[in-house]
């Protein structure tokens, strides 16, 4: 498997995909077309003008899945994908009425590049039940892609010390989620992007990451980490992390 999952599209003092560029470009390498899943947002057609003109500038033509008139067939044949960021719900409920998860989580699986940011990341989990998005629709099941075996929080903040704000943090609020689910809980700041590829897991970006597991304390990593653990497959630098 060959997959880019990006916490954010925007990092503040860049341009829309500006910071995650250099990753995108390395990553997808020879591939000229990138098929664009436009469904976290209500204007697909504005959605995809505006990920043609960023990506383009970067060498790529984008064809986007709304477009196709079988959905489905054009995950079949995509050199590539591109899921963007916007409501989760609404991204993964399309992705089940177009029957388009099994054939995407076949083609990923076979090889085929996957690039997901925020919502787009969150789907490539098992579930999206840990994603900070409201749910303004209801898909069939919370269950997605499961192309990676554990959960994504695009977005992660960390408490402000100096907020009076006195609702749940989002680190009490993935507590909660470990009362009632095993899987880890990759906690992506704005700026940090995950890689897979030839079995193995990279923290790049230029943001930290914090990784929840369940009866664990949270742990923090840095760009460069290598995080093979998550795919069940230990390594020395893996475990270069601290407590927090």
């Amino acid at each position: 498997m060959r997959v880019l999952l990006i916490s954010s599209s925007n990092v503040h003092g860049t341009g829309y995909l500006d910071h995650a560029e250099p990753e995108i470009r390395d990553f997808l390498g020879p591939v000229r077309r990138v098929l664009f899943f436009p469904w976290a947002l209500k204007d697909r057609d504005g959605y995809t003008a505006r990920v043609r003109e960023r990506l383009g500038r970067m060498g790529f033509e984008v064809d986007s899945v709304h477009e196709a008139p079988d959905p489905a067939r054009a995950v079949e044949a995509a050199e590539a994908v591109f899921a963007g960021g916007g409501n989760t719900f609404r991204l993964l409920k399309t992705m089940y009425e177009e029957h388009v998860l099994v054939p995407l989580r076949r083609r990923v699986r076979d090889g085929m590049p996957y690039v997901g940011s925020s919502a787009g990341s969150n789907v490539a989990g098992v579930t999206i039940r840990s994603t900070n998005d409201m749910p303004v629709v209801e898909p069939p099941s919370l269950s997605a892609l499961g192309i990676v075996p554990f959960c994504i929080n695009p977005h992660y903040l960390d408490p402000d010390p100096a907020s009076t704000h006195m609702g749940e943090t989002r680190e009490e609020r993935i507590a909660q989620f470990h009362e009632e689910n095993e899987e880890p809980v990759v906690g992506l700041r704005e700026g940090a992007i995950l890689r897979i590829e030839d079995g193995s897991v990279t923290l790049r970006g230029i943001a930290r990451m914090r990784l929840f597991r369940r009866a664990h304390p949270p742990e923090e990593f840095d760009p460069g980490a290598r995080l093979d653990f998550l795919l069940g497959q230990e390594s020395v630098s893996a475990r270069s992390s601290t407590p927090a």
